[in-house]
């Protein structure tokens, strides 16, 4: 087997990363450590926050929370090692840890996908059919679109990842990028990509584009059922339940389909890093910072939560 000559031959792969200027390197770490600690506080919150309102238990927030903790496991995937490899003067991976931060990372986001195509549907029925959203929206479609989303994305990455490492890595053994990324590793190999690039372009197309296709359609019966609506105070009620939602998609398919998308004629490995870095750490953090400001049930479950606090602190203070 392939995957059997690979391992025999290569058993560690060398990450550039960024810059090597070590000034640059600690302003770079405090940064990405940053970002981190915020993304993993702020969806961790969203989760907490949903869970202990019982206004938010609806299926909107159901598929947010999930949100949350994708999204938690998708910067996961990639910021500890990239965060610890900025001490280190080789930046080594291991063939199987690789294979492992591939197959989680591509995981992890086709899920998103997914998870998000599950939000445009969720909007569609309550805009267009508020009279049967209870049956339309019930907890068992609910579980079973989040099922779907999580073994779509699984599949992706089990699909992805095996065709990538059926390649043959036996030239250079360094990866220019901050993590185990598709372009960078196609790069490396020394026999033909057709078949991984083949591969890979289905999968996106699939996954990327029917999730796509699911938000644009359930968007194109949200706008007119909200042009039927007569009030201009109704129709801004109705769009600014799905602005959250809609500014997510943007950020996230827009990055990620640039990446993996474009010519491998026009590629640059420099502006590939920045692109990653921003769909694989920055919109994780952003999410539950867009769903707390432009969210109002969100908002206000913050500010009874903050009550809750101030009342416990004079119950204390107060014998």
């Amino acid at each position: 087997m392939a995957v059997g000559r690979n391992i025999s031959m290569v058993t560690n792969f060398i990450l550039l990363g960024f810059l090597e200027c070590p000034q640059v390197q600690i302003v770079l770490f405090l940064l990405f450590l940053g970002i981190y600690l915020v993304t993993i506080a702020g969806n961790l919150g969203l989760i907490v926050l949903i869970r202990m309102d019982s206004h938010l238990h609806s299926p909107m927030y159901f598929f947010l929370s999930n949100l949350s903790f994708v999204d938690i496991s998708y910067t996961s995937s990639i910021a500890p090692k990239m965060l610890c490899d900025f001490f280190k003067e080789q930046k080594a991976i291991s063939f199987v840890g690789c294979a492992t931060q591939l197959f989680f990372f591509i995981g992890m986001g086709g899920t998103e996908c997914c998870l998000l195509a599950a939000m445009a549907y969720d909007r569609y029925a309550a805009i267009s059919s508020p009279l049967l959203y209870q049956s339309l929206m019930s907890p068992t479609i609910c579980v079973g679109l989040a099922i779907t989303a999580y073994t779509g994305g699984f599949l992706t990455g089990l699909v992805q990842t095996s065709s990538i490492f059926q390649l043959h890595f036996c030239g250079s053994l360094v990866i220019n990028h901050f993590f185990c990324d598709l372009p960078p590793l196609m790069s490396l190999s020394c026999s033909s990509t057709f078949f991984s690039q083949v591969v890979n372009f289905l999968v996106v197309c699939a996954v990327g584009g029917t999730s796509s296709l699911v938000v644009l359609v359930s968007y194109g019966y949200i706008i007119a059922a909200v042009m039927k609506i007569h009030s201009s105070h109704g129709r801004m009620k109705a769009f600014n339940t799905c602005a959250s939602h809609l500014t997510t998609v943007i950020l996230f398919y827009g990055s990620g389909l640039f990446s993996y998308l474009h010519s491998n004629a026009g590629y640059s490995q420099d502006k590939n890093k920045v692109v990653s870095m921003f769909y694989g750490a920055v919109i994780p953090m952003l999410n539950p910072i867009i769903y707390s400001l432009r969210n109002k049930e969100i908002r206000e479950a913050l500010k009874k939560l903050e009550r809750k606090k101030q009342m416990s602190c004079l119950c204390a203070i107060v014998p």
